[in-house]
Protein backbone atom coordinates (compact mmCIF):
# COMPACT_ATOMS: atom_id res chain seq x y z
CA UNK A 1 0.00 0.00 0.00
CA UNK A 2 1.34 3.41 -1.02
CA UNK A 3 -0.53 6.31 0.60
CA UNK A 4 -0.95 9.89 -0.61
CA UNK A 5 -2.58 12.53 1.55
CA UNK A 6 -4.63 15.17 -0.28
CA UNK A 7 -5.62 18.41 1.40
CA UNK A 8 -8.74 20.46 0.52
CA UNK A 9 -8.80 24.04 -0.68
CA UNK A 10 -11.04 27.03 -0.17
CA UNK A 11 -14.72 26.14 -0.46
CA UNK A 12 -14.44 23.13 1.87
CA UNK A 13 -14.71 25.28 5.00
CA UNK A 14 -17.84 24.97 7.15
CA UNK A 15 -18.93 25.88 10.65
CA UNK A 16 -17.91 23.14 13.07
CA UNK A 17 -14.94 21.88 11.03
CA UNK A 18 -12.35 20.31 13.31
CA UNK A 19 -14.53 20.53 16.41
CA UNK A 20 -14.68 16.80 17.24
CA UNK A 21 -10.89 16.42 17.07
CA UNK A 22 -10.50 19.60 19.15
CA UNK A 23 -12.75 18.18 21.85
CA UNK A 24 -11.12 14.73 21.73
CA UNK A 25 -7.38 15.42 21.53
CA UNK A 26 -5.14 17.72 23.59
CA UNK A 27 -2.64 17.77 20.70
CA UNK A 28 -5.29 19.33 18.45
CA UNK A 29 -6.25 21.91 21.07
CA UNK A 30 -2.61 22.95 21.17
CA UNK A 31 -2.60 23.43 17.37
CA UNK A 32 -5.61 25.76 17.63
CA UNK A 33 -3.97 27.65 20.51
CA UNK A 34 -0.86 28.26 18.38
CA UNK A 35 -3.01 29.49 15.48
CA UNK A 36 -4.95 31.86 17.76
CA UNK A 37 -1.76 33.26 19.29
CA UNK A 38 -0.21 33.88 15.86
CA UNK A 39 -3.31 35.45 14.28
CA UNK A 40 -4.66 37.38 17.26
CA UNK A 41 -8.19 35.97 17.31
CA UNK A 42 -9.95 32.81 18.53
CA UNK A 43 -9.50 30.41 15.60
CA UNK A 44 -11.45 27.63 17.32
CA UNK A 45 -14.33 29.97 18.15
CA UNK A 46 -14.58 31.29 14.59
CA UNK A 47 -14.22 27.83 13.03
CA UNK A 48 -16.82 26.17 15.27
CA UNK A 49 -19.33 28.96 15.90
CA UNK A 50 -18.82 31.61 13.22
CA UNK A 51 -20.28 33.98 12.24
CA UNK A 52 -20.26 32.16 8.91
CA UNK A 53 -19.81 35.28 6.78
CA UNK A 54 -16.66 36.11 8.77
CA UNK A 55 -15.30 32.57 8.34
CA UNK A 56 -15.93 32.88 4.59
CA UNK A 57 -13.78 36.00 4.23
CA UNK A 58 -10.75 34.83 2.24
CA UNK A 59 -8.10 35.94 4.73
CA UNK A 60 -9.98 34.16 7.56
CA UNK A 61 -10.93 31.06 5.56
CA UNK A 62 -7.40 30.19 4.55
CA UNK A 63 -5.69 29.94 7.98
CA UNK A 64 -8.80 28.38 9.59
CA UNK A 65 -9.01 25.69 6.91
CA UNK A 66 -5.28 25.05 7.15
CA UNK A 67 -5.64 24.63 10.94
CA UNK A 68 -8.47 22.10 10.54
CA UNK A 69 -6.56 20.15 7.90
CA UNK A 70 -3.29 20.12 9.84
CA UNK A 71 -5.21 18.92 12.90
CA UNK A 72 -6.63 16.02 10.89
CA UNK A 73 -3.08 15.21 9.75
CA UNK A 74 -1.93 15.24 13.38
CA UNK A 75 -4.63 12.72 14.27
CA UNK A 76 -3.50 10.50 11.37
CA UNK A 77 0.10 10.51 12.58
CA UNK A 78 -1.06 9.76 16.14
CA UNK A 79 -2.60 6.62 14.68
CA UNK A 80 0.62 5.57 12.96
CA UNK A 81 -0.28 6.46 9.37
CA UNK A 82 2.64 7.67 7.27
CA UNK A 83 2.24 8.86 3.66
CA UNK A 84 4.75 8.64 0.84
CA UNK A 85 3.15 11.48 -1.13
CA UNK A 86 1.02 14.54 -0.43
CA UNK A 87 -0.67 17.20 -2.50
CA UNK A 88 -3.17 19.95 -1.83
CA UNK A 89 -5.77 21.73 -3.92
CA UNK A 90 -4.75 25.41 -4.10
CA UNK A 91 -4.68 26.53 -0.43
CA UNK A 92 -4.39 22.82 0.43
CA UNK A 93 -0.84 22.84 -0.92
CA UNK A 94 0.12 24.87 2.16
CA UNK A 95 -1.46 22.19 4.38
CA UNK A 96 0.53 19.51 2.52
CA UNK A 97 3.78 21.45 2.90
CA UNK A 98 3.13 22.03 6.61
CA UNK A 99 2.40 18.33 7.12
CA UNK A 100 5.70 17.50 5.39
CA UNK A 101 7.63 19.85 7.69
CA UNK A 102 8.48 22.27 4.86
CA UNK A 103 6.74 25.14 6.66
CA UNK A 104 6.37 25.48 10.40
CA UNK A 105 2.72 25.62 11.46
CA UNK A 106 3.31 29.08 12.95
CA UNK A 107 4.64 30.38 9.64
CA UNK A 108 1.93 28.63 7.64
CA UNK A 109 -1.03 30.25 9.40
CA UNK A 110 0.50 33.70 8.96
CA UNK A 111 1.41 32.98 5.32
CA UNK A 112 -2.10 31.84 4.46
CA UNK A 113 -3.71 34.84 6.17
CA UNK A 114 -1.48 37.21 4.18
CA UNK A 115 -2.03 35.20 0.99
CA UNK A 116 -5.77 35.63 1.44
CA UNK A 117 -5.36 39.37 1.96
CA UNK A 118 -3.10 39.73 -1.10
CA UNK A 119 -5.62 37.83 -3.24
CA UNK A 120 -8.53 39.97 -2.04
CA UNK A 121 -6.59 43.17 -2.72
CA UNK A 122 -5.49 42.11 -6.22
CA UNK A 123 -8.94 42.40 -7.82
CA UNK A 124 -11.67 44.79 -6.67
CA UNK A 125 -14.86 43.20 -5.30
CA UNK A 126 -17.27 42.34 -8.12
CA UNK A 127 -14.72 42.79 -10.91
CA UNK A 128 -13.62 39.16 -11.16
CA UNK A 129 -15.45 35.85 -11.48
CA UNK A 130 -14.82 32.10 -11.59
CA UNK A 131 -17.06 29.51 -13.23
CA UNK A 132 -17.10 25.72 -13.47
CA UNK A 133 -17.60 24.19 -16.92
CA UNK A 134 -18.96 20.65 -17.02
CA UNK A 135 -18.63 18.33 -20.00
CA UNK A 136 -16.07 20.12 -22.17
CA UNK A 137 -12.46 19.09 -22.85
CA UNK A 138 -9.36 21.21 -22.34
CA UNK A 139 -8.61 22.03 -25.96
CA UNK A 140 -12.16 23.16 -26.69
CA UNK A 141 -12.29 25.34 -23.58
CA UNK A 142 -8.92 26.95 -24.31
CA UNK A 143 -10.25 27.90 -27.77
CA UNK A 144 -13.38 29.34 -26.16
CA UNK A 145 -11.31 31.51 -23.80
CA UNK A 146 -9.12 32.71 -26.67
CA UNK A 147 -12.20 33.74 -28.66
CA UNK A 148 -13.72 35.92 -25.91
CA UNK A 149 -13.88 39.59 -26.90
CA UNK A 150 -15.05 41.27 -23.67
CA UNK A 151 -11.89 40.96 -21.56
CA UNK A 152 -9.50 38.48 -19.95
CA UNK A 153 -10.52 34.89 -19.11
CA UNK A 154 -8.45 31.69 -18.88
CA UNK A 155 -8.59 28.12 -17.53
CA UNK A 156 -7.82 28.18 -13.80
CA UNK A 157 -8.43 24.67 -12.40
CA UNK A 158 -8.11 21.40 -14.31
CA UNK A 159 -10.01 19.45 -11.66
CA UNK A 160 -10.95 16.15 -13.31
CA UNK A 161 -12.11 14.86 -16.70
CA UNK A 162 -15.04 16.99 -17.80
CA UNK A 163 -14.71 19.59 -15.02
CA UNK A 164 -12.63 22.71 -15.61
CA UNK A 165 -12.85 26.05 -13.80
CA UNK A 166 -12.22 29.34 -15.61
CA UNK A 167 -11.31 32.70 -14.05
CA UNK A 168 -10.96 36.27 -15.17
CA UNK A 169 -12.78 39.56 -15.55
CA UNK A 170 -16.51 39.19 -14.86
CA UNK A 171 -17.87 40.14 -18.34
CA UNK A 172 -15.29 37.88 -20.03
CA UNK A 173 -16.11 34.90 -17.81
CA UNK A 174 -19.84 35.38 -18.45
CA UNK A 175 -19.19 35.51 -22.21
CA UNK A 176 -17.02 32.37 -21.99
CA UNK A 177 -19.80 30.55 -20.12
CA UNK A 178 -22.24 31.19 -22.99
CA UNK A 179 -19.69 30.28 -25.67
CA UNK A 180 -18.72 27.09 -23.81
CA UNK A 181 -22.34 25.93 -23.72
CA UNK A 182 -22.63 26.67 -27.43
CA UNK A 183 -19.44 24.58 -27.92
CA UNK A 184 -21.00 21.59 -26.16
CA UNK A 185 -20.47 22.08 -22.41
CA UNK A 186 -23.34 20.48 -20.47
CA UNK A 187 -23.36 23.15 -17.77
CA UNK A 188 -21.68 26.45 -16.90
CA UNK A 189 -21.91 27.41 -13.23
CA UNK A 190 -20.75 30.72 -11.76
CA UNK A 191 -18.93 30.09 -8.46
CA UNK A 192 -19.63 31.99 -5.26
CA UNK A 193 -16.06 33.21 -4.78
CA UNK A 194 -14.92 36.81 -4.57
CA UNK A 195 -11.42 36.27 -5.98
CA UNK A 196 -10.52 34.98 -9.50
CA UNK A 197 -7.64 32.69 -8.49
CA UNK A 198 -4.99 30.92 -10.58
CA UNK A 199 -4.96 33.39 -13.46
CA UNK A 200 -2.98 36.46 -14.53
CA UNK A 201 -5.21 38.77 -12.46
CA UNK A 202 -3.34 37.42 -9.42
CA UNK A 203 0.03 38.72 -10.68
CA UNK A 204 0.12 41.50 -8.06
CA UNK A 205 -0.68 39.03 -5.29
CA UNK A 206 2.07 36.71 -6.55
CA UNK A 207 4.64 39.50 -6.38
CA UNK A 208 3.72 40.31 -2.76
CA UNK A 209 3.75 36.61 -1.87
CA UNK A 210 7.19 36.26 -3.46
CA UNK A 211 8.59 38.94 -1.15
CA UNK A 212 7.05 37.21 1.86
CA UNK A 213 8.36 33.78 0.82
CA UNK A 214 11.90 35.20 0.61
CA UNK A 215 11.81 35.82 4.37
CA UNK A 216 10.09 32.52 5.30
CA UNK A 217 12.08 29.46 6.38
CA UNK A 218 11.48 26.60 3.94
CA UNK A 219 12.77 23.09 4.69
CA UNK A 220 13.25 19.93 2.62
CA UNK A 221 10.01 17.85 2.72
CA UNK A 222 9.83 14.66 4.80
CA UNK A 223 7.78 12.97 2.06
CA UNK A 224 7.11 13.68 -1.62
CA UNK A 225 5.07 16.82 -2.39
CA UNK A 226 3.35 17.08 -5.78
CA UNK A 227 2.67 20.69 -6.71
CA UNK A 228 -0.30 22.39 -8.38
CA UNK A 229 1.66 24.46 -10.88
CA UNK A 230 3.48 21.59 -12.61
CA UNK A 231 1.90 18.35 -11.26
CA UNK A 232 5.41 17.17 -10.37
CA UNK A 233 7.43 16.49 -7.24
CA UNK A 234 9.04 19.57 -5.70
CA UNK A 235 12.06 18.79 -3.53
CA UNK A 236 14.22 21.80 -2.72
CA UNK A 237 13.39 25.01 -0.83
CA UNK A 238 14.06 26.99 -4.03
CA UNK A 239 11.63 24.86 -6.04
CA UNK A 240 9.00 25.15 -3.31
CA UNK A 241 9.21 28.95 -3.04
CA UNK A 242 8.98 29.32 -6.81
CA UNK A 243 6.08 26.86 -7.02
CA UNK A 244 3.96 28.62 -4.40
CA UNK A 245 4.43 31.99 -6.10
CA UNK A 246 3.57 30.63 -9.56
CA UNK A 247 0.60 28.71 -8.17
CA UNK A 248 -1.37 31.92 -7.62
CA UNK A 249 -1.32 33.05 -11.26
CA UNK A 250 -1.02 29.70 -13.07
CA UNK A 251 -3.66 27.05 -13.84
CA UNK A 252 -4.07 24.49 -11.08
CA UNK A 253 -3.30 21.01 -12.49
CA UNK A 254 -5.20 18.79 -10.06
CA UNK A 255 -6.18 16.04 -12.51
CA UNK A 256 -2.55 15.81 -13.68
CA UNK A 257 -1.29 15.74 -10.08
CA UNK A 258 -3.49 12.78 -9.15
CA UNK A 259 -2.53 10.88 -12.30
CA UNK A 260 1.16 11.55 -11.59
CA UNK A 261 0.88 10.12 -8.07
CA UNK A 262 -0.88 7.03 -9.44
CA UNK A 263 1.94 6.62 -11.98
CA UNK A 264 4.36 6.68 -9.01
CA UNK A 265 2.51 3.72 -7.47
CA UNK A 266 0.04 5.46 -5.15
CA UNK A 267 -3.00 3.21 -4.66
CA UNK A 268 -4.60 4.83 -1.58
CA UNK A 269 -5.61 8.48 -1.21
CA UNK A 270 -6.70 10.01 2.10
CA UNK A 271 -8.50 13.36 1.95
CA UNK A 272 -7.23 15.07 5.08
CA UNK A 273 -9.50 17.87 6.29
CA UNK A 274 -13.07 19.14 5.93
CA UNK A 275 -15.60 17.71 3.46
CA UNK A 276 -14.98 15.28 0.59
CA UNK A 277 -14.66 17.52 -2.47
CA UNK A 278 -11.34 15.96 -3.50
CA UNK A 279 -12.67 12.46 -2.89
CA UNK A 280 -15.25 13.09 -5.61
CA UNK A 281 -12.60 14.43 -8.01
CA UNK A 282 -10.27 11.46 -7.48
CA UNK A 283 -13.13 9.03 -8.15
CA UNK A 284 -13.74 10.74 -11.50
CA UNK A 285 -10.02 10.66 -12.36
CA UNK A 286 -9.41 6.96 -11.57
CA UNK A 287 -12.00 4.54 -10.22
CA UNK A 288 -9.31 1.93 -9.54
CA UNK A 289 -7.71 3.58 -6.50
CA UNK A 290 -8.91 3.50 -2.92
CA UNK A 291 -10.03 6.86 -1.54
CA UNK A 292 -10.72 7.53 2.15
CA UNK A 293 -11.12 10.68 4.21
CA UNK A 294 -10.59 11.98 7.71
CA UNK A 295 -12.44 14.98 9.15
CA UNK A 296 -14.19 13.74 12.32
CA UNK A 297 -14.38 10.74 14.68
CA UNK A 298 -16.72 8.74 12.41
CA UNK A 299 -14.47 9.09 9.35
CA UNK A 300 -11.41 8.33 11.49
CA UNK A 301 -12.97 5.05 12.69
CA UNK A 302 -13.93 4.10 9.13
CA UNK A 303 -10.43 4.90 7.86
CA UNK A 304 -8.75 2.80 10.55
CA UNK A 305 -11.15 -0.07 9.90
CA UNK A 306 -10.37 0.08 6.16
CA UNK A 307 -6.61 0.23 6.64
Amino acid sequence: MKIALIFPGQGSQHLGMGKEFYEQFEEVREIYNVASNELGYDVAGLSFNGPEDELNRTFRTQPCLLTASFSAFKVLTMNGIQPEFAAGHSLGEYSALTAAGVLSFKDAVVLTEKRGSYMQEAVAEGKGLMAALIGIDREALIKVCESVKSGYVAPANYNCPGQIVIAGEKPAVEEAMKLAEEAGARRAIALAVSVPSHCELMKGASEKLSELMDTTEVNVPKFHIVNNADARTIETPEMIRDSLVRQLNSPLKWEDSVKYMIEQGVDTFIETGPKTVLTGLVKRIDKGVRILNIEDMKSLKNLLDQL
